[in-house]
């Protein structure tokens, strides 16, 4: 059985997703064959695996780093909160209901189970389960039932480093308080401690490891700075709410592209292939009177749950704005439930979303859209039928839409890589202007974010440009992930533990 080390954290976002990926390319670097895991993972940004199945982006991420395809072994619980019922419970890649978090709670000493099946197949296959934990790894009231921190980390003989944010304020009591709330058991398996996001010089917080090292009884294993040139996949849209990015300046010299930030947003780093172009400028946009006529396009992202959102934007104001923008010639893409909410109409005669039936979309594309029972959940590859150009991507959606009439026509010819049966998928209109599509990662897919680019460019009276490496660029990030914390963690301290 492989060897382990879990990162746990003293509260949300302080780093352990991207902790655990830079172990798990150190680990690959040094000969290890590694493979991350996190028993349960909350996220709606999403992600279909080798075998069809859903798991968080975090661990894609880590899997990426480790040299592997994702497996739905890697997070064999995922959950997909809703904003009307809970939270989507996804068991090994496949959706098992929808609950709200009391019966979750009552629900998982049956889950311990499916995480272990997860666990032990990795274990038997690798030499090293490079884990993660979730949130704070002391939250008293919820220690009893616990499934992806301590109690996994004993399950997996797993010797533990703890993680807390200097950032966000309050380090000494986020670690200090954390060690001090562990039981004696947990202290014993925790080894130590990592500082993330340090600014600025760090001799002025040599006296600060001194002092928790003092207080815990257990060693620092580094300070690690903050950096904001290394690019890698953010684990939720923590990354892109109102208050973590300010709107960039746009103007005639670039192409500028609003995406609307939903309530549920979700799958978002389907933008990442447009933030890597040099002269593309990405804003998120939260007020209706941000989406001035300056913006080249709009992206309707994907959303967690239609209904609400589509209700959202006929309160909000949003609606108006953004039919306003089209019949002002601005270009539209929706993907996945933008798409859906481009549409004339959505359908819940099954309560999947929300309590209404029946909800208006924006009445932009000529598509009615009936939420179902049965969740989609597939890779998919084939051409743009504008272009002829290859796209590739992956759909997670419980919807099905169907044209309501024919004008215009489909936007991609798509099929499942190795099976024969071929569909077409989306809707487009004025040569394009206006388009939706299921397709999620369309625009990671070089020829047709080129060709989508290029079109505003030439409106604009700009040279167009070959595409740029896009998401393919990932890799080569991973390798600086390693370097930096090669340079400013103790590794060696860490592998010497397991």
């Amino acid at each position: 059985m492989a060897k382990a080390i879990m990162f746990l954290g003293t509260g949300s976002d302080v780093g352990k997703s991207i902790v655990a990926a830079a172990f798990c390319r150190i680990a690959r670097r040094r000969g290890f064959k590694v493979a991350p895991f996190k028993a349960q993972n909350m996220s709606n940004n999403s992600f279909v695996t080798i075998e069809g199945g859903e798991i968080g982006r975090a661990q894609v991420v880590q899997a990426e780093a480790a040299g592997l395809l994702p497996s739905v072994h890697m997070n064999p619980i995922l959950l997909k909160p809703s904003s009307h019922a809970g939270a989507q419970v996804i068991l090994q890649g496949k959706v098992y209901g929808t609950m709200d978090a009391l019966n979750y709670h009552e629900l998982k000493p049956r889950l311990r189970d499916v995480v272990m099946e997860s666990y032990n197949r990795l274990s038997r296959e690798y030499d090293l389960i490079v884990m993660e934990g979730a949130g704070s790894c002391c939250e008293m009231n919820l220690k009893q039932n616990d499934l992806v921190n301590f109690k996994m980390a004993r399950e997996a003989g797993a010797p533990c480093v703890l993680i807390g944010d200097i950032d966000r304020g309050g380090v000494f009591a986020q670690i200090i308080g954390s060690f001090h709330l562990m039981t004696r058991k947990e202290r014993e398996i925790t080894i130590g401690f990592l500082i993330n996001k340090f600014r600025g010089d760090p001799r002025l917080f040599v006296s600060g490891m001194r002092y928790i090292e003092e207080k815990t009884g257990k060693p620092g294993f580094g300070l690690i700075p903050f950096f904001i040139d290394i690019h890698i996949d953010p684990e939720d849209s923590v990354a892109v709410q109102e208050d973590r990015r300010t709107l960039k300046p746009i103007g005639p010299g670039t192409v500028n592209v609003a995406v609307l930030k939903l309530r549920a947003i979700s799958n978002f780093t389907d933008m990442e292939g447009l933030e890597r172009e040099k002269d593309v400028v990405v804003n998120y946009l939260v007020r209706p009177r941000d989406l001035s006529p300056e913006y080249d396009c709009l992206v309707l992202p994907g959303t967690k749950n239609t209904m609400d959102d589509a209700a959202w934007l006929g309160r909000s104001g949003w609606k108006k704005e953004i039919v306003r923008f089209v019949e002002g010639g601005g270009r539209v893409l929706g993907i996945c439930g933008g798409y859906q909410l481009l549409g004339e109409v959505v359908r819940d005669p099954l309560g999947v979303e929300s309590e209404n039936r029946v909800i208006r979309g924006l009445g932009i594309l000529p598509v009615e859209t009936l939420l179902e029972g049965e969740k989609v959940v597939r890779k998919v590859t084939g051409t743009s039928l504008e272009t002829g150009k290859r796209v590739s991507g992956y759909e997670i959606h419980m919807g099905r839409s169907r044209i309501l009439k024919r004008t215009g026509g489909p936007l991609l010819r798509i099929h499942e890589p190795g099976k024969r049966r071929v569909w077409e998928d989306g809707w487009s209109l004025n040569d394009g202007r206006i388009a939706g599509t299921y397709v999620h990662g369309i625009l990671d897919s070089p020829g047709f974010r080129g060709d989508f680019l290029n079109r505003i460019r030439r409106a604009k009276g700009l040279k167009e440009r070959s595409p740029g490496p896009g998401r393919l660029a990932r890799f080569h990030q991973y390798d600086r992930l390693a370097d930096h914390f090669e340079t400013h963690c103790n590794v060696d301290g860490i592998l010497a533990r397991l």
